[in-house]
């Protein structure tokens, strides 16, 4: 069940990341609105200030300043409101320790950010299209992160 457009949310403090990323969105054939937060307060703040108009997908990246990626999931897996929003985890690492601690803390997937733009686009087409056909339930382990 694939949706018509998507309001997306990508927390990610750089600016480069996010430009790129938007470009990637522009390009793909999914119908998307973005919003970007630069930091893990900002993206805190701004979530508890619109429970009533959450995003349907939030990209977040690990390493942020103020509140890393990490913390902001705890917060939002622990907040009633906000539990059941899809995180897609977004970053440059590729720790298998910490992917792990992601997982068990409800991620709904983890993409590495790749360093070409037609594997952005990739992965972000499929996250979306795979993520809706699931109805954005966290996949079997094997499953979790998400290649070009």
């Amino acid at each position: 069940m694939s949706k018509e457009h998507y309001h997306l949310l990508l927390a990610d403090d750089d600016e480069d990341d996010c430009l790129f990323f938007k470009e990637a969105l522009d390009e793909i054939a999914v119908s998307t609105d973005l919003l970007t937060v630069h930091d893990g307060v900002q993206l805190m703040d701004y979530l508890k200030n619109n429970i009533l108009n959450l995003p349907e997908v939030l990209f977040l990246d690990l390493n942020m300043p103020r509140k890393n990626g990490l913390e902001c999931l705890d917060e939002i897996k622990n907040d009633e409101r906000l539990e059941n929003l899809p995180i897609i985890i977004f970053s440059t690492s590729l720790d298998s320790e910490i992917v792990n601690k992601l997982y068990q803390k409800g991620a709904s997937y983890y993409i590495r950010k790749p360093g070409e733009f037609s594997k952005l686009k990739t992965v972000i087409n499929k996250a979306l299209t795979i993520a809706s056909e699931k109805n954005f339930t966290q996949p079997e382990r094997a499953n979790f992160i998400l290649q070009p």
